[in-house]
């Protein structure tokens, strides 16, 4: 079993194609493709933390057609009435079974500051659309940062190592 994050499909959304320059002609094209290429790389078994904006109608239709066990998280276009059930993750989530992986926190939004960013750990995000340069070790995970695919716990490690941690002893 892999864990994967992403953030930012947007399924459903036209205007997203506009917005982020997407190289799809019709939001079914870029539907589709996201479809293909997230099927490409997370098998039946893996799991993946989608950090937001998943799709902007019917998710449990979009879900449903995604290899993995997925946990959804709010993000700002998120409208979850359709009945889906929402994973509630918690802002640090800790992977036992992968003990050379730091903590992380997952959200939708950057933030500057999360539990323990001054010892080393982990903050992914969404949202920006590959707009916002990493911070500290920090990055954007969404599917316009990563040629549309979600990304691998290993994947994750690998950016990690090219960043510098911050370092802010007045939080000491």
């Amino acid at each position: 079993m892999t864990v994967f994050f992403t953030a930012d499909q947007h399924f459903g959304h036209t205007n997203i194609i506009e917005y982020c320059k997407r190289p799809f002609e019709t939001v079914e094209e870029m539907d589709e493709a996201l479809i293909g290429f997230w099927n490409k790389v997370v098998q039946p078994t893996d799991t993946v933390f989608v950090l937001g904006d998943f799709a902007f109608k019917h998710p449990e239709t979009y879900k449903a057609r995604l290899n993995g066990i997925i946990h959804l998280m709010d993000g700002s276009h998120d409208s979850y009435d359709e009945g889906i059930k929402l994973c509630v993750v918690k802002q640090k989530r800790y992977f036992p079974d992968n003990p050379e992986y730091k903590d992380i926190s997952l959200c939708h939004f950057a933030m500057r500051s999360w539990d323990k960013s001054h010892y080393g750990t982990w903050h992914l995000f969404g949202h920006h659309h590959g707009n916002l340069e990493p911070y500290g070790l920090s990055f954007d995970c969404g599917v316009d940062c990563w040629n549309y695919y979600p990304i691998s716990i290993k994947q994750v490690a690998k950016k990690m190592a090219t960043l510098k941690p911050i370092i802010d002893f007045s939080l000491h």
